[in-house]
């Protein structure tokens, strides 16, 4: 099904997501925040069958120069700053964090990425896609965070190309620089991976299925060459298992994380690249 069906109901987001763009006179390019800066410089240039998970108890306060990363569930991270600007990734209004995120982030491939009905208390409504079509480009500055994003293909639902239809969201903050690359079906050119400039975490869809082909994400973690991945998206059955043990096999340390929770900092980054395995919330 195309997603620009939607066009009438995804008008308010349309709005919200204008609406945050516009904002952006004053902020593109002023990254000096007080209290000193705290954002890294990385550019050179299934539907139905999620249940909501349980709340997560309050994490403590992070250093400035931790990022809290949790891992909610499906494609859904929460991610927080040291200012406590709270980010919710491919928000589908299920798979939710405990507290309201001030930003989200969605994607158009099918709706357990996104939501038409988003709270009206979230501050900024981030489409990795644009419901009538072209590009939907975002550079965001919120306090201690900038956020852009890079436009893939995808296939629709009558397997022909969508253009644009997906975004990978880069998040420079505390010195990191963390991707999450949403319903990625193709692999990067090498202008896309000169655009997303030097990244140190990724999250990587490993469902081998209805994103990329386990041999074609290896690729892109490969040309990406982030020192963590972050598996998400891992619905079909052993897909997670088999993702793990390639890396491995590709000389990936891999850690099992049994917190649903990782506090990142420059300063802790593993010598070695590394799979990090947190449980869903």
């Amino acid at each position: 099904m195309d997603l620009t069906t939607f066009s009438a109901p995804l008008r308010p987001l349309r709005t919200m997501a204008r609406s945050a763009l516009a904002g952006l006179a004053g902020l593109v390019g002023t990254f000096a925040l007080a209290g000193g800066q705290a954002a890294a410089s990385c550019q050179l240039l299934a539907d139905g069958w999620i249940t909501a998970p349980p709340p997560l108890v309050r994490q403590a306060a992070l250093a400035m120069d931790q990022v809290g990363i949790t891992f909610v569930g499906h494609a859904t991270f929460e991610i927080e700053t040291p200012k406590g600007v709270r980010i919710a990734t491919d928000y589908n209004n299920v798979h939710r964090p405990a507290r309201l995120p001030r930003v989200v982030t969605m994607n158009g491939a099918h709706s357990t990425h996104f939501t038409l009905n988003p709270d009206p208390a979230i501050e900024h409504v981030l489409l990795g896609w644009n419901p009538d079509g072209g590009p939907m480009d975002h550079d965001l500055t919120v306090e201690d965070v900038r956020i852009r994003n890079l436009q893939t293909n995808i296939r629709g639902w009558d397997g022909q190309t969508r253009l644009l239809g997906n975004s990978i969201f880069v998040f420079e903050v505390a010195d990191l620089c963390i991707a999450h690359l949403g319903h990625l079906h193709h692999r990067l050119t090498p202008e896309d991976l000169a655009r997303l400039g030097t990244i140190d975490i990724v999250f990587a869809p490993v469902d081998n299925a209805s994103t990329l082909r386990l041999d074609s994400l290896v690729e892109v973690i490969g040309a990406v060459s982030p020192r963590i991945v972050i598996p998400m998206h891992a619905y079909t059955y052993g897909s997670q298992e088999t993702f793990v043990a390639r890396m491995a096999s590709e000389g990936f340390r891999v850690e099992m994380s049994e917190s649903p929770l990782y506090v990142a900092s420059r300063a802790a980054l593993p010598a070695e690249q590394t799979v990090l395995v947190l449980p869903e919330r």
